[in-house]
């Protein structure tokens, strides 16, 4: 490690103080598989409470009306649980309706950002999947990282070069494995975002910049023009990542708002059943300790609230990644585990 400040990890799972398994459940999980936990937890959590609670849901229910009461609520959420969906649905939408001269700038903006690209990469055309279009941009940062590091070989200083090996050196070690990730992803699903967050562009601008202001006396003509093309190439797929992170948010909230429609008409069928058809004196016995109506009980709440859990599962990935990415650029806005502190001082005074 060199001694222009510390390297952070290289993935964001390395570089975030929260622990594995908290890291998983926000991010990197099936969001179905979220939601099943959260519905287990549900329902394990009423049976427990029903257990120690020193008054027994039959005993309520020969008193008042509990069962009547929630799942009268229930419906009621449901519904509004629907209107919700339709609400987010109409914003996502609404940016992708517009008249013709604002979808034609919103396509010439496209065209010239993919210009960019390809001069970038030197390449006719830039390729049009996702994956492949940041895989291309990794691939001429590594190149224009190669270039940098040859033409500071040969300076007389000796700081430089070390520095400028072990910074191109991370890169291009990072570089490798970020590209083998976006192989085989595919644009819709968290891998291709996944692996663009953990390419840490912003740390690595930084460093190139802390370089070449700790030895910009060093820098002739052919290592600045190298310089300048590792930064722009830097900078460009930080414009991607935030490009395909907008799109990627926007896909998640409709296939939320789809899944929701899915999972919210069994939860009303079930729901309204309870209302209509449930009957506490017909279910006698008890499992496990646990009067049957307990179960019953338990069990028709996890499924009637299981859109809100879905909701639940969705929104975490999306705020969780909203917040880590807040900044664009050379800024870090939380805690992470970049080891030492970083040395402030300019070498070059």
């Amino acid at each position: 490690m060199s001694d222009d400040g510390s390297t952070p990890s290289d993935t964001m799972a390395e570089r975030s103080d929260d622990p594995t398994l908290k890291h998983e459940f926000l991010l990197n999980a099936n969001r179905w598989l979220v939601t099943v936990w959260l519905m287990v937890f549900v329902f394990v959590g009423l049976l427990v409470v029903s257990h120690v609670s020193p008054v027994s849901l039959p005993a309520l229910m020969g008193e008042k009306e509990p069962v009547h009461t929630l799942f009268q609520a229930l419906v009621t959420a449901l519904i509004t649980g629907v209107t919700l969906v339709v609400t987010i649905n109409s914003l996502v939408l609404s940016q992708e309706l517009g008249a013709v001269e604002d979808q034609r700038g919103r396509l010439e903006g496209a065209l010239e950002f993919r210009e960019d690209i390809e001069k970038s990469i030197d390449a006719p055309i830039s390729p049009p999947e996702p994956s492949s279009f940041m895989q291309a941009i990794i691939a001429a940062s590594q190149e224009r990282a190669s270039e940098f590091k040859r033409t500071v070989s040969d300076s007389h200083d000796d700081e430089l070069i070390e520095r400028v090996d072990d910074f191109t050196d991370n890169l291009t070690t990072h570089a490798d494995s970020i590209e083998a990730d976006l192989e085989n992803a595919q644009f819709g699903t968290y891998g291709v975002i996944k692996s663009a967050l953990d390419y840490n562009y912003s740390w690595k601008i930084f460093r190139a910049r802390r370089i070449k202001n700790a030895h910009v006396d060093s820098f002739d003509e052919e290592a600045t023009e190298a310089y300048e093309d590792l930064l722009e190439s830097l900078k460009l797929f930080g414009l991607a990542r935030e490009h395909f992170k907008t799109l990627y948010f926007q896909w998640e909230l409709i296939n939320l708002s789809r899944a929701m429609m899915y999972v919210a008409i069994p939860a009303l069928v079930v729901t309204m059943s309870m209302l209509l058809f449930f009957d506490a004196d017909a279910v006698s016995g008890t499992l496990l300790g646990i009067d049957a109506t307990v179960w019953v009980v338990a069990l028709t709440s996890t499924i009637a609230v299981t859109p809100f859990l879905l909701l639940i599962a969705f929104v975490l990935r999306i705020a969780t990644m909203a917040k880590r990415t807040l900044a664009i650029g050379p800024f870090i806005l939380r805690d992470s585990s970049r080891g030492e502190e970083i040395d402030w001082s300019n070498d070059s005074e």
